[in-house]
């Protein structure tokens, strides 16, 4: 691995500016006939902090190269998401499996109010101040997608006005 961990513990990349975090290392085991063999699986969370995020899931037989398959597939994974100064443009509800998440913006110097798995995807896409609810299954996987799925439902202003067909006030 390229690269090293900062002083908050986030994976910095070699000059592409893209920050990881890992959110969740899943061990699994198959029980054989000398005992268990065990395989892990690591779910990464990677993005710039500029509106950019990405989710990744890596399985192997070891946790670096779990963890190191799970950051490629999360920097390939990266989307772009819209956001309106440091926080998002309207309440949003991004579900995922038996996950709920409510996404509120909230005023600036409010902070990210959330969970460990939400609070890794909204500080890697950039958001400062948001307010967050998760409701159903607290599973981190589904929480981080559905945390994702709700930051790519969000639709900005220019976006709402091309939808109607009209110039909205200002």
């Amino acid at each position: 691995m390229a690269g090293a961990r900062n002083s908050k513990g986030f994976f910095e990349s070699d000059g592409s500016g893209i920050d990881d975090i890992v959110v969740r290392i899943n061990r699994c085991a198959a029980v054989v006939r000398g005992g268990r063999r065990f395989s892990f699986g690591a779910l990464v969370v990677a993005g710039d902090r500029k509106g950019k995020v990405g989710v990744g899931y890596g399985k192997s037989k070891e946790v670096p190269s779990a963890v190191e398959k799970g950051r490629k597939n999360a920097t390939q994974a990266i989307k772009r998401v819209k956001l309106v100064g440091g926080t998002i443009p309207h309440r949003v509800v991004g579900r995922c499996g038996a996950s709920h998440v409510v996404l509120v913006p909230a005023s600036p110097g409010t902070g990210v109010i959330a969970g460990s798995s939400v609070r890794a995807v909204l500080e890697l896409a950039g958001v400062h101040d948001c307010l967050t609810k998760s409701f159903g299954s607290n599973n981190p996987r589904n929480l981080v997608g559905a945390t994702l799925a709700g930051l790519m439902e969000m639709l900005s202003r220019d976006d709402v006005e091309e939808l109607r067909g009209v110039r909205l006030a200002s």
